[in-house]
Parts: C-alpha cells; structure tokens; sequence
C-alpha cells in the first residue's frame, strides 16, 4: 500500500519490477495526485492545471496513466476505483484482485486537504471527478481474455458535465483563475481535451477487445 508519490514517482522502478514478474502480489495506490506526506508537492499523477508546489503557475503536462501502463503487461489485474461514485464497483474490484493468482494492481482516487476542498464532502468529490471525466473507473482483467471475452471494462459512462465544473469545485485549480487568469483558461481547455482523450481511447481498447472477440467466436 502506498501513495502516488511512491507509485509514479521515486518507487516507481521497484513497483513496475514487480508487476513485470507472475508473482500473486497486491498493491493498493492511493491517488492523491500529489507528494502529500512531504508537503504538497507536484508529482507525476498531479493534473493539468493543478497547482501545487513546483508548479504554481499550474502543472502543465498531463498526468502518468499509471493503470494503464500496468495492464499494456496483459498478465496484471489492474482497476481504477473511487467507492465515492461506486461502492459496489469497489469492492468488486477488491474481490477480483484478491482472487487473481498474479500481479494485481488497484489505483484508488483519494481526495486530500492539499485539493482544497472540505473533507467532509470527499465522497461527493470523489463522484464529480468520475462524472467529469477526470477520473474514469476500468477493470483489465487477464482471465477475461483466457476466456475468449473482453479483459478490458470500461466501468464509467461518458462524462455527464464539463472537466471545467469539478476543476472550479477544488481550490488546487481555482486559484490558478485567480492568480494567472489566462494560464487558468489555457490550461483547463487543455485539461478538457486530455480528459477527452483518455476517454475516447478507453472507449477505443473496449471496443477494439469486444471486436476480436466477436472476429473469433
């Protein structure tokens, strides 16, 4: 178990060591999209337009995809989860890593004070930023694919509001706007557009499984 900071960052040569190799080990990330234990630090799974320390006039590269890379492997359990906008999705991922007998890898969203919002609502965060498209929920499973059918699921729909409205909700962005107004709007177009991106191609591997398993039956 551990944090983003570790996971993407400065422990990310061991972790990907590990998940490389058919060994039945769990691992839980917790995504906080920042070093919060150091202090609030960018790391590689802070956002575009996110402000932190090291990126005050807000970071402007998209974040490492860590699930995905994970799951390129095609022997890795990989999920992304937030029990804020599907509980049940969550502990349904658990229960499949759990029983995998290999690598399994679960990147949890994880609200933290350093987005600026009040913990009280991590929950409500937790959903805005699955049904923004900032963060979309996936399960690879490998033995779907032993079995003929899919290992790819895309567990969120389409993003049902703007990127721009969660960003506005959490003051790691909205104090970009205040500070450098037109970097804010740069950025969040550009935030928009990755979202999109992502999106789209995890539509695309999906679709793109299902496809060859229809091409094999």
């Amino acid at each position: 178990v551990g944090g983003d900071g570790w996971a993407y960052d400065i422990g990310y040569g061991g972790l990907d060591h590990v998940l490389a190799l058919n060994y039945d080990v769990n691992i839980l990330v917790l995504d906080t999209e920042v070093y919060s234990n150091t202090g609030g630090q960018t790391s590689k799974a802070t956002p575009i337009g996110a402000v932190a320390k090291f990126s005050a006039g807000g970071k402007p590269t998209a974040k490492k995809d860590l699930a995905r890379l994970a799951a390129d492997y095609g022997h890795v359990y990989v999920a992304t989860v937030a029990y804020g906008a599907k509980d049940v999705h969550t502990l349904r991922a658990f229960h499949e890593a759990e029983s995998y007998a290999g690598p399994s890898l679960i990147v949890a969203y994880s609200p933290c004070i350093a987005h600026g919002v009040d913990m009280l609502y991590n929950q409500k965060q937790q959903d805005m930023a699955v049904k923004s498209g900032h963060w979309p929920l996936f399960r690879y499973d490998p033995r779907q694919e032993e079995a003929g059918a899919n290992p790819f699921r895309l567990d969120s729909a389409p993003p049902s509001q703007p990127l721009r409205a969660f960003m506005d909700s959490e003051t790691r962005f909205a104090m970009l706007a205040r500070s450098h107004p037109e970097a804010a709007e740069r950025l969040t177009e550009q935030a928009q557009k990755e979202a999109d991106r992502r999106f789209e191609a995890y539509q695309a591997l999906a679709a793109g499984h299902e496809a060859k398993a229809k091409e094999g039956a």
